[in-house]
């Protein structure tokens, strides 16, 4: 691994490389060569882009001493779920924050698994999303009076230190496209608390592949998402001592659907069609409506146009291919 990055701790979580696998039925179907990074095989739990941003949160918690992870999410968070399953491993506590008040089922989905994994659950009983952000805080003060040494996160692991897994994720992918000859004219990749765009971004303004990065929005507004990857990519950069943004980030609005974390009509048709073509999964309410955005730009009905070869960024997600 290059530059800075080698001097930043760093917790082994994931099983990488994850693979660059070409998708040649898809291609054929949408005109446009197009690969799959296929982050939904990291390996932790049942994979998923988070994984790579918790290798460094995980580090940095355990080199502050901490002693519990503080974290949350909306009902089904994949990054929640990730987060209590990699602390169960390093041996921390977990509490998870989530928005609303408990299912009258009891925990299903990603909360199921968290709570398998150990952790412990926290409703703010406020459906304001942002009462998560402030759960995390208000839980961390009052665990540190009880003596403990929490380390809090907000929603999506979504700092410059968490943007590191994905600033690596950009090296490792120069180093498969050099070895496959490839040359890409975009990756693409759904942007929602924004740290994964984030350090894809840091990436290419520190490498300057010849691609471009293009985030479709599943949670904020678009222009919302841009001050975040720009701000939290700075943020990377300064850890690493590359260099900033050049200028704004490309991100794609229109494709949420009804709300954050349900699926949408285009999502469910571009995730069949990519099951249907290369077996693989796309998660309904991240990676299917990025997909979605890839499909209108390519029938130009979007201002984002489209050349090929074109890298998609499978996120995962898989408990929430069970949601409605």
């Amino acid at each position: 691994m290059s530059g800075g990055l080698l001097d930043v701790p760093r917790v082994r979580l994931g099983t990488l490389p994850t693979p660059l696998q070409p998708a040649p039925r898809l291609s054929d179907a949408l005109g446009v060569e197009i690969w799959l990074k296929r982050d939904d095989l990291t390996g932790l739990g049942l994979g998923g882009n988070k994984v790579r941003g918790l290798e460094y949160l995980l580090a940095d918690a355990l080199a502050q001493g901490a002693d519990c992870l503080v974290t949350g999410g909306g009902p089904q968070s994949n990054w929640a779920m990730l987060a209590a399953l990699a602390a169960r491993t390093r041996g921390l506590d977990t509490t998870l924050v989530t928005f609303g008040s408990p299912p009258p089922q009891g925990p299903v989905g990603n909360h199921a698994l968290a709570v398998l994994a150990g952790a412990t659950l926290h409703f703010t009983g406020d459906d304001d999303r942002s009462s998560v952000d402030r759960g995390v805080d208000a839980v961390c003060a009052d665990l540190r009076a009880q003596g403990r040494r929490p380390y809090g996160v907000h929603r999506g692991g979504a700092t410059g230190v968490g943007a590191l897994g994905y600033v690596a994720a950009g090296l490792e992918l120069a180093e498969q496209l050099q070895e496959n000859g490839s040359r890409p004219r975009s990756l693409w990749l759904a942007t929602g608390s924004c740290g994964t765009h984030a350090g894809l971004a840091a990436a290419h303004a520190w490498l300057r592949p010849g691609y471009d990065v293009v985030g479709v929005t599943v949670s904020r507004p678009a222009e919302e998402c841009r001050e975040r990857v720009r701000r939290i990519a700075d943020d990377a950069a300064a850890i690493l001592g590359t260099p900033a943004q050049p200028g704004p980030p490309t991100v794609l609005d229109g494709f949420l659907g009804t709300a954050k974390g349900r699926r949408s009509p285009a999502g469910d048709e571009a995730a069949s069609l990519v099951a249907r073509t290369e077996g693989v999964f796309l998660d309904p309410v991240f990676a299917a409506k990025a997909m979605a955005g890839l499909l209108a730009s390519l029938r130009g009905e979007t201002d984002v146009a489209v050349a090929g070869p074109v890298v998609f960024l499978v996120t995962g997600g898989a408990p929430t291919l069970f949601t409605a």
